[in-house]
């Protein structure tokens, strides 16, 4: 089992169909310990997912915008455990006038919003962590790796708006997280998924018309129920097998980011004919 006797803190369970969830689940079949985060009205519905996960696990309290959260978690689990070998940054969210459309017209408050929660939280949470990632003697090493969800953030999407922008920010703190504690050996990676099907997609405007094309354009397949495929790059990025990998964002997306555009199944171009017209020759200026 690769993750065997690592502890392992997993934020961002709504239900049993979270990615997280998936994340914790199949960290738990590989060896790991895991403590789960939450708060407020969404911290019951964590405890009842967390009731199905295969081993029994702890639900902590977490609002990663609330430094006396931040606090608290690193003295619980330096209490709990006395280090910590992984963590997974599964945390966003936008206000719904920061998505949808109205890019342009988007409040000042709510841009601010979409960035602290889902972006600089991955820097609080690291910064939260980091004392405990220095191993607890006993032979223990120091070091981990803290692995964040990410959506494709090097285009625009339709509707994604101002959770894109902050999602191109998370790529840019996770590099820099990268820099500053690589020589304490902590590795620091993202997930960039195709879409799949949770609570917190069920917020974005569009995700049905989204999802549907990723089926189709993803040269491998995708399927929007299933986050296995995003659960299992996961466990490779928290296990030691990663140990050379920081800094790099791992697209687990059917293979979606490399296609330009796709051709949808039955409506391929007809190969050309002799009755058809020659393709147009490009011009050459220094040609009669």
């Amino acid at each position: 089992m690769i993750l065997d006797g690592k502890k392992i803190v997993v934020t961002g369970v709504i239900d049993r169909h979270s990615i997280a969830y998936a994340i914790a689940e199949r960290a738990q079949e590989q060896g790991a310990e895991v403590v789960l985060t939450s708060f407020g009205r969404v911290r019951r519905m964590t405890e009842r997912a967390a009731k199905r996960l295969p081993a029994e696990v702890e639900v902590l309290e977490l609002d990663v915008n609330s430094d006396d959260d931040l606090a608290s978690l690193t003295d619980s689990l330096r209490e709990r455990w006395g280090r910590v070998d992984g963590a997974v940054h599964a945390i966003a969210n936008a206000p719904a006038d920061a998505l949808g459309g109205n890019f342009l017209g988007a409040p000042r408050e709510s841009a601010k919003t979409a960035f602290e929660t889902s972006a600089y939280s991955l820097k609080a949470l690291a910064e939260a962590l980091e004392p405990l990632f220095g191993g607890s003697g006993n032979g223990v090493p120091s070091g981990g790796s803290i692995v964040g969800l990410d959506f494709d953030a090097s285009v625009a999407w339709p509707s994604y708006d101002w959770m894109g922008v902050s999602k191109a920010a998370l790529e840019s703190v996770a590099r820099y997280l990268a820099r500053d504690l690589g020589p304490g050996g902590v590795r620091v990676n993202l997930i960039s998924a195709g879409p799949v099907k949770t609570a917190a997609a069920g917020g974005i405007p569009g995700f049905g018309a989204l999802a549907a094309s990723w089926k189709d354009g993803a040269p491998l397949g995708w399927d929007v129920t299933d986050p296995a495929p995003v659960a299992d790059a996961a466990i490779f990025l928290l296990s030691d097998l990663s140990r050379a990998v920081s800094g790099e964002i791992l697209h687990a997306d059917g293979g979606f980011h490399a296609i330009g555009a796709a051709v949808p199944a039955g409506e391929e171009e007809p190969a050309s004919t002799e009755d058809e017209p020659a393709a147009p020759v490009a011009w050459d200026p220094t040609q009669p």
